[in-house]
């Protein structure tokens, strides 16, 4: 496991809960951050689906979420049968800045430039 952690962007795709502008903007914030990060379509859906890949992510380590209110994104990853980590850092896109979302977001998530 890497120190650095896995960086989750829900795009909130269905239930669109999470305002538009906050949603792109995070987005497009963490794009030109040029750290590495996840993004899917809908956490819900994937719970909904059981998705095999919550597990994976999960297992992953530190992990940073950008998607809703915690409780129910914890919610979500129990209900597919991958519990998160207690310390696994869930960020409210539906209440918080975009600015404070990304900033909380690639805290000591930094990766190296990428060299041509």
């Amino acid at each position: 496991m890497s120190d650095t952690p896995t960086l989750l962007y829900c795009r909130c795709a269905y239930a669109q809960v999470v305002p538009t502008g906050v949603k792109n903007e995070v987005l497009q914030q963490l794009s030109e951050s040029g750290a590495s990060f996840e993004s899917v379509a809908d956490l819900c859906e994937m719970a909904a689906h059981r998705d095999p890949r919550l597990k994976e992510l999960a297992a992953a380590g530190k992990l940073r979420i950008a998607a809703c209110y915690p409780r129910a994104v914890r919610g979500l990853f129990h209900q597919a049968g991958a519990p998160l980590p207690e310390d696994a850092d869930i960020l409210n896109m539906r209440t918080a800045q975009a600015a404070e979302i990304t900033s909380a977001l690639l805290v000591d998530a930094s990766t190296p430039p990428v060299t041509p």
